[in-house]
Formats: structure tokens, C-alpha cells, sequence
């Protein structure tokens, strides 16, 4: 379980640091810092077992029939990638504590932070592509959480916006990439798709998988052409920035191409579709990082620009490729997040970062300023630090990479890659920090405090240690996590500084001398860059999502336009259409099958015929509420006793009691509506109507025959065989309900919860405004003098008492006879109604002493508590127990705990019946006092 914790604490550990903000800034910043210690505490314990070939896993089912686990597993890979996000996430809480303002929430920053943290670390360790769906979908929502902190803000509003539609609907094609990676594997494990890469490859379903996974990575890893969210994200706070665009988000794109590279790697589709998407986005985002004058945006493209890198050695296939991918993924980590970091110092002390506005640095900012030159020098490939190293392997692999049977094109826009990076580090490093110094910065810049540059500092230390000595403090990590990418041996090679006299330090040489170059040329290339029109992104983007709304609704508008026949007839028609399809494609077939009917009964024919008379009168009287209610309320009884008739007294119960109930709810509700209705529909209308009717019926009819006259095998046949030995009952219908499928009685009593709770929202906003006032308009028919009768009162309070008994008794006996809390809940309900009946609204309401929502919530929650118990006693959610004990006076005794849930279902109901009869008893009092007032005005 030590995986699932290294998860699950940043997501528990979120609710922290809002609740100890309250004890101050410091307190709130270690309890951030300890949550993420700790998870990279427990994942460095696996460190040993994943280095010495062992795969610590943890598998937890959750919905197997799905293919749906909570599996993790952590190999090399996993662990790299864990560790980065967990071990920089780390230096970026100590860094925001200084960073953000005293006005900012601090608390809540951690929070999505946290969030965000462990939606990143299950994506690294998930061995489940569907749950690794989840958790990448997470991380889009984490990311907009960030990305729009700062939400007073409307670029950061927009930014936040545009990451999320980007990403979120990359994420949407991950889904579906996914679900046909694990159809053409035959399993949705992680660990057992890497095994099957050549069933893979093979399969028809390739190249649409392989489609729909890249397009998830792509807009992730902001691949051109979706480059252009990430450098708008750079409104989001500096820690935001150093966080998720250099070592954690962007690189779950890379992460997932690394993790499926040994089963979908190794096609020229992919060779062709990966390392040209990878270079276009290497040269193009290089170029435009070149001319940004603001500080994150030349470092946001900048990190486009490496991303584009990266992809493109993951596209060449080879294994040496993906090794040179590994090795800069860690470099690009350290310096680009000690970069960002860096320009958050440099706008924190000096109020700004445009790069035209700042020079000179070095002189007030000694420390910030030597830590961010290496970086950069790093970034631009400088000898003897870790850029140089991963920069010189990715060029010597683009040397002997041939495409189209052009063995110079991926070196030329490779080699034009690194110069343009070269050009771009030595710009920010000459524009911003060397120089003369200025007189007029925004503020007076200075180091910052000791925890501000603490974090740059400990990432320059792997820039510089690793520059210097590779093989000691890179080679085993780099092994090893190219080993478990590849899922199996490595070419040889070593890293060192010297490989003696490559092509690839010729094309370093060249790119470090052009990039030079390039920034003494800069005015003259800044002009025709300016001069050559060129789209703008956020103009694109605004310009799509506002063409998308305008479409969207009047999509919307021609489909939904509050008609509700028109509703109903496409719900209708649907189903009609569905069901004749079904029985035209077995027309060959006799529509009667080989089951013999049953014989019409006197008894049966006569209830048909009432329920046909009784259709027919809604038909003919619906617009007289009145009229219509009562033949409905008729159509009810007489299905009741068609479950009578077929042996299903729990049913006819039930049956009978919804009808008393709903029949008493919709009198009180249409005394608050006129009589009739206004007949609104045309004639040809009618006849649209009746013949959509008449098609839904029949197809109804005739899928239903030739169902019920045909022999069929159901799983009643179990569950009567189990009733008493598996669920302890000889109520087989209740025993279904409280135990063999309990958790679909546990999701409909929750939505009758909601319901209850929907109903009391919308009739509560009747006391108010239009509405209120329409109430007071209300008029009601002169009525009796006495419109509560003495004999009708007392009755219903001596027989109140009596059916509160009758319901306890209905409970108690139904996991055996005939009831349950079901029916219990509504006998009950009818005992209260008929109180309001007959003594009124105001007199019923006044005395009533019990709360309606606690009813609801207590009824939810003691069938939950049951459910939940079960798990401690290592059962699934649900699992129902019983037995046989003796008490005083009534002998032996059968318990079950299925009785508890069965409470829980007779509060839910009555609580739900109570809520709906008060709140439209509090409208109907509304109404009598506003009529009470007119009658005495006059």
C-alpha cells in the first residue's frame, strides 16, 4: 500500500493548509512542505527494490468488469518522474512562501497545489490506462485551479481558460486512444500492454489509437500546433509557472510517449508523425522565444521549444534516442525551473519583467544573478554543465536520422534548433543581467530573502555536478530509467564530456557561435520578423471559442426551445422506432413464440377494459386537471391489481401507496392552478400527437409479445434459491432490495433525496418575487363555512397513532411478508397528509416536530453507515449479514443488518413526502392569508 500512500497523501494532505493558514504563513508552508516530504520519503523506500529489477505494485479492484483497477506499479520510470515532481514540488513550497504576497491566499494556493501533485504522481505510477485517464484529466483541472489563481486577473482568467479547453479535450481523445489501446491488447493493465507491443502494431486499430493517444500528448506536452497555450499560462503566479511548464504537466505528454514507446514505437507512422511534430515545434517555438521581450514568455517558448526536442529523440525510435530523451528530461528540469524561478526574483525586486526594461542586474543582484547566468548557460549548451551533455546526444542521434531519404534535413533544423536556444539564453543573460546599470528600474532591485534563492541554488547544484562529472551523478539514473522505458537492454555508451571529434561538436560549435551571431544581427531580424504577417494566437482562440458559443446556441435554440410535446414526441418516437427496428429485424421470425398465454379471466378482461375507458378520458378530459388527476390516480389502482394478479403483493403495496401519496400532493398542488387548461395545440397537432402515440405503442406491444411468448432464462431463479439461505428473508422482493442489489435502493433513495430537495428549492422561490406576487393574486372558490369538518379532524388524529403502528409493523415484518421501509415510508407519509386534510394546512404545519431535511439526510446516511460497515469487517460495500437470537418475551429472533438499511429507506421516504407536504403547505398558507386579505378588503 506504500504506492496508493505516496498518492493519496497530497490529496488528503490539501485539506491542510487551509485550515492552518489560520496559525500563520510559516505553519501553513511547513504543513505543505511535510505532505510532500513525506510522499517522497515513502517513494525513495522503493528506490532499492526498483533498482535492483524488482516492480513494487499495489492492486486494489474497483470495477473489474470494466477493466477499471486502482493499480500502481513503480519501475524506473515511474520513480524518475515521481521523484522530480515530488522532490521540485518540494523547493517550489518553500519558494512560494516568499513569492506570494500577504494578500494572496496562501492556503488556498497549497491546496491546489497538493491537488495538481498527486494528479501528477498517479499518472507516473497508475498501472491502469484507465485510471491513468483519470488522473491525467484531473491534472487539467488542477492545472486551471493554478494557472487562475490569480483570477482577478483577465489574463489569467483567459489563460486558465484556454489550458483547460486545450488539454481537456486532448484528454477526451487520450480516452478514447486508450479504450482501443486496451481493446487490441486485451487487457486495460499497464503492465501487461508493455508485453504485447507486436499484437499491437499489428492491429487494425493502430493507427486511429496511435492518433488519438499522440493528439492527448500533444496538446499536454503543447505540440505545434496547440504550442500556443502554454505561454499564456505564464500569468499564472511564478511558482505555477516553475512548477507546471518546466518539470511536472508539460512533461506528462513526454512521460506517456516514453511509457508506450516500447509497444507503439518502432512504425514509420510513428517515426514520421513524432520526430517531425517534435522538430517543427523544437525550430518554430526556438524562433518566437528569440523576439519575446517578457521575461516568462521568452521562458515558456523557450520550454515549448525543449519539449518539441524531446519528442522529436522519442520519435526517432531508437534506444540510444530515448536515452538522450531521459537524460534532458532531467537536465531541462533542474535549469528551466531554477530559470523561471529566477525571472519570478527578478520581477518580484525589480516590479517588472520586460526585458527592455532591465539590464545591468548582476551589479545589484550578485547571487540571483550568477544562479540564473548558469542556468542559462546550461539552457543554451554550454560545456561543463548538463545542458551541453543531453544537448551534444541529441544531436549526434539527429546526425544519423534520415527522413524522406534526406539524410541532411533533421540535422540542419536540429543544428538550427540549438542556435536559435543559444541565441535566446544569451539575450536573456546579456539583456537582462550584464550590462551597465540603469537608474530606472520600477523598484530599487535587490537579492531576495535566503528562502527565495535557496531553491535556485540547490537546483544549480545537479546543473553544475552533473555538467562535470555525468557518469557519478547521472549514469545510474539515466540506466535505469531508460532500461525500464525501453523494457530492455541499452546500447552501449557512456556519458563523459569528451567523445572526441564528432559531428555533433561540430554542430554544437556551430550552434553556440551562430546563436552569438544571431543576437548581434537581433534589430535586423526583429524588423523582418515584425514585417512578415503572422498569426496571433490568443485572437485565434478567442475568435474559435466565441464562434463555437454563437453556433452552440443556436444549435441549442432549434433543439431546445422549452417545448415539452416536442420533448416528449422525439422521446416517444425514439423508443417506438427502437423498438419496431428490433422486431422487423427478426421478421422472419412469427411475432408469437412458442410460450403458451395465459387465459383472459372474467376478472382480467374487466380491469382491461376500465384501464382502456379510463386512458381514454385522460385523453378526451385533459385539460380538466381535476378530472384527469382522479382517472390517472384509476390507471394506477388498476396496475395495481395486475401485480396482484401475478403474485406480486409487495408491488400492489407499493403500487397503491405511490398512488394515495401522489394523488394527495397533486390535489394540494393544483389548488394553487386554475381549473382547466387552455387547450393550445392545433388539430393537425393532435393528429401528430396521437399517431406518434399510436407508433409508440404498437412498437411497445410487439417487442413485449414477442418477448413474454418466448422462453428465456432470468436470475429470479437465484435469488428465490438465496432469499432465505444468502439474505436471510423469505421476502424474496425485499431481500433484492435491501441486500442482492442494495446499492441500486442506495442510488434511488438518493435521488429521491434530491428530488425532495429540488422540489422545496423551486416551490420555495414562490414566496418571492414575480412568483409571490402571483400568488397573492390567487383567488379561491368560495368554500364551506366549516372547510375542516370536527368528526373528519378527530378521526384523523385517533387513526394517526394507529397507522404510525401499522407502518412500524409493514417495516418490521418486510424482510419475511409483504412490506419493507418502502412501503412503510409511504403508509406513514399518508398518516401525515391525511392530518393536513383534515385539519389544515396552518394547523398541521405549526405542530409538526419534525425536521424534513434531517429526515432526508439521517435516512441517507444510516443506509450508508450500513453499507460502510460491511467494509470493516472486509466485505465488499453492502454485504449484508443475519441470525437467529433469543430475547426475554419474544423468544428467538431473527436480526439482520439489511433492517438497519431498511431504516434508513423509511426515513428517506418519509422525510421526502414530509419536505414536499410542508413546502407546498407553507405555499398554499401564502396564498389562503393573501385571499383572506382581498375578501376582507372588500
Amino acid at each position: 500500500m506504500k504506492l496508493a500512500l505516496v498518492i493519496l497523501l497530497p490529496f488528503f494532505g490539501a485539506m491542510v493548509p487551509p485550515l492552518a493558514i489560520r496559525a500563520g504563513r510559516n505553519v501553513c508552508t511547513a504543513t505543505a512542505a511535510a505532505v510532500t516530504g513525506l510522499a517522497l520519503l515513502i517513494l525513495l523506500t522503493e528506490a532499492s527494490t526498483v533498482y535492483s529489477g524488482g516492480i513494487p505494485r499495489t492492486d486494489v479492484p474497483w470495477l473489474p468488469q470494466l477493466g477499471l483497477s486502482l493499480s500502481f506499479f513503480v519501475d524506473g520510470l515511474g520513480l524518475f518522474f515521481a521523484t522530480l515532481i515530488l522532490a521540485i514540488g518540494l523547493l517550489i513550497i518553500l519558494y512560494a512562501r516568499f513569492y506570494l504576497d500577504r494578500s494572496d491566499p496562501m492556503g488556498r494556493f497549497f491546496c491546489y497545489l497538493l491537488l495538481f501533485q498527486g494528479s501528477m504522481v498517479g499518472i507516473v505510477l497508475s498501472d491502469n490506462i484507465l485510471l491513468l485517464v483519470v488522473f491525467w484529466e484531473l491534472t487539467s483541472l488542477t492545472s486551471f485551479l493554478l494557472i487562475g489563481y490569480w483570477y482577478h486577473l483577465p489574463a489569467s482568467r483567459t489563460g486558465a481558460l484556454m489550458a483547460l479547453l486545450v488539454t481537456g479535450s486532448g484528454g477526451l481523445a487520450l480516452m478514447g486512444g486508450m479504450l482501443l489501446l486496451g481493446h487490441s491488447a486485451g487487457s486495460f493493465q499497464l503492465s501487461d500492454i508493455l508485453t504485447r507491443g507486436e499484437t499491437i502494431r499489428a492491429s487494425s486499430l493502430y493507427l486511429p489509437m496511435l492518433l488519438l493517444i499522440l493528439l492527448g500528448a500533444f496538446t499536454k506536452s503543447a505540440q505545434f500546433p496547440f504550442h500556443f497555450w502554454l505561454p499564456h499560462a505564464m500569468a499564472a503566479p511564478t511558482p505555477v509557472s516553475a512548477y507546471l511548464h518546466s518539470a511536472t504537466m508539460v512533461k506528462a505528454g513526454i512521460f506517456l510517449l516514453a511509457r508506450l514507446w516500447p509497444v507503439l514505437s518502432g512504425t514509420q507512422e510513428w517515426f514520421l508523425i513524432v520526430s517531425l511534430t517534435g522538430l517543427v515545434t523544437m525550430v518554430i517555438a526556438a524562433w518566437i522565444a528569440l523576439f519575446k521581450d517578457d521575461l516568462k514568455a521568452l521562458l515558456a517558448f523557450s520550454t515549448v521549444s525543449h519539449l518539441g526536442l524531446l519528442t522529436m529523440l522519442l520519435g526517432f525510435g531508437t534506444r540510444m534516442a530515448l536515452v538522450a530523451a531521459i537524460f534532458h528530461i532531467l537536465n531541462h528540469a533542474t535549469f528551466k525551473a531554477a530559470l523561471f524561478m529566477s525571472a519570478g526574483i527578478v520581477d518580484h525586486e525589480a516590479g517588472t519583467r520586460d526585458i527592455r526594461r532591465l539590464g545591468g542586474l548582476r551589479h545589484l543582484m550578485p547571487i540571483t544573478s550568477g544562479l540564473a547566468i548558469l542556468a542559462a548557460a546550461s539552457m543554451a549548451g554550454l560545456p561543463l554543465l548538463n545542458g551541453f551533455l543531453s544537448k551534444e546526444m541529441m544531436l549526434e542521434e539527429a546526425a544519423h536520422t534520415v527522413i524522406a531519404g534526406q539524410t541532411w534535413l533533421v540535422p540542419l533544423f536540429a543544428t538550427a534548433g540549438a542556435l536559435l536556444s543559444a541565441a535566446y539564453s544569451a539575450r536573456l543573460v546579456f539583456c537582462v543581467f550584464l550590462g551597465p546599470k540603469r537608474d530606472d528600474y520600477p523598484h530599487r532591485p535587490h537579492d531576495p530573502p535566503f528562502g527565495m534563492w535557496l531553491p535556485v541554488a540547490v537546483l544549480i547544484v545537479p546543473v553544475i555536478a552533473i555538467g562535470v562529472m555525468p557518469a557519478t551523478f547521472a549514469g545510474s539514473i539515466v540506466e535505469q530509467t531508460a532500461r525500464a522505458a525501453t523494457g530492455g537492454a541499452l546500447p552501449g555508451y557512456h556519458l563523459a564530456l569528451w567523445h572526441g571529434l564528432t559531428p555533433a561538436l561540430g554542430m554544437s560549435v556551430i550552434a553556440l557561435v551562430g546563436g552569438l551571431a544571431m543576437l548581434g544581427v537581433y534589430p535586423a531580424a526583429n524588423r523582418a520578423r515584425l514585417a512578415i504577417p503572422r498569426p496571433e494566437a490568443m485572437t485565434m482562440f478567442i475568435a474559435s471559442v466565441a464562434g463555437m458559443i454563437r453556433a452552440s446556441r443556436i444549435i441549442l435554440g432549434r433543439i431546445d426551445n422549452g417545448s415539452l410535446p416536442r420533448y416528449l414526441g422525439v422521446i416517444v418516437g425514439t423508443i417506438g422506432v427502437l423498438a419496431l427496428t428490433g422486431y422487423l429485424a427478426a421478421a422472419r421470425a412469427p411475432l408469437a413464440g412458442d410460450r403458451v398465454t395465459l387465459a383472459a379471466t372474467l376478472p382480467a378482461v374487466t380491469a382491461w377494459l376500465v384501464l382502456l375507458v379510463a386512458c381514454g378520458l385522460i385523453i378526451r378530459r385533459h385539460y380538466d386537471r381535476l378530472t384527469a388527476l382522479i382517472v390517472t390516480s384509476i390507471v394506477g389502482l388498476v396496475v395495481s391489481l395486475a401485480f396482484l394478479q401475478f403474485s406480486a403483493p409487495d408491488l400492489a403495496l407499493t403500487q397503491i401507496a405511490v398512488e394515495v401519496v401522489t394523488t394527495i400532493l397533486l390535489l394540494l398542488a393544483i389548488n394553487l392552478l386554475p381549473r382547466t387548461t387552455p387547450d393550445e395545440m392545433p388539430l393537425r397537432n393532435k393528429l401528430g400527437a396521437g399517431g406518434l402515440a399510436i407508433l409508440g405503442g404498437l412498437g411497445i406491444g410487439a417487442l413485449a409479445y414477442a418477448a413474454m411468448t418466448r422462453s428465456f432464462e432470468t436470475i429470479s431463479g437465484y435469488h428465490i434459491e438465496q432469499s432465505k439461505p444468502g439474505g436471510g428473508g423469505t421476502n424474496v422482493v425485499n431481500v433484492i432490495l435491501v441486500d442482492f442489489r442494495g446499492y441500486d435502493t442506495f442510488g434511488e433513495i438518493i435521488v429521491l433525496a434530491i428530488a425532495a430537495l429540488a422540489i422545496f428549492a423551486l416551490l420555495d422561490s414562490a414566496m418571492h418575487g414575480a412568483a409571490g406576487r402571483r400568488l397573492a393574486r390567487v383567488r379561491f372558490d368560495p368554500q364551506s363555512r366549516d372547510p375542516h369538518p370536527l368528526m373528519l379532524a378527530v378521526v384523523a388524529r385517533v387513526l394517526l397513532p394507529l397507522s404510525l403502528m401499522v407502518g412500524i409493523y409493514i417495516l418490521l415484518r418486510g424482510h419475511n411478508m409483504p412490506g419493507g421501509g418502502f412501503i412503510a415510508g409511504l403508509i406513514v407519509a399518508v398518516a401525515f397528509l391525511v392530518q393536513y386534510m383534515a385539519s389544515g394546512y396552518t394547523w398541521a404545519h405549526r405542530r409538526a416536530r419534525f425536521d424534513a431535511h434531517a429526515m432526508i439526510g439521517g435516512g441517507v446516511m444510516i443506509a450508508g453507515a450500513t453499507g460502510i460497515a460491511s467494509l470493516l469487517f472486509d466485505r465488499p460495500f453492502l454485504t449484508s449479514t443475519f441470525g437467529y437470537f433469543h430475547l426475554p418475551i419474544f423468544g428467538e429472533v431473527e436480526l439482520a443488518s439489511a433492517m438497519a438499511f431498511d431504516v434508513g429507506v423509511f426515513f428517506t421516504v418519509v422525510g421526502t413526502c414530509l419536505l414536499s407536504l410542508a413546502t407546498l403547505s407553507r405555499v398554499e398558507e401564502r396564498a389562503e392569508e393573501a385571499s383572506n386579505r382581498a375578501e376582507a378588503r372588500v
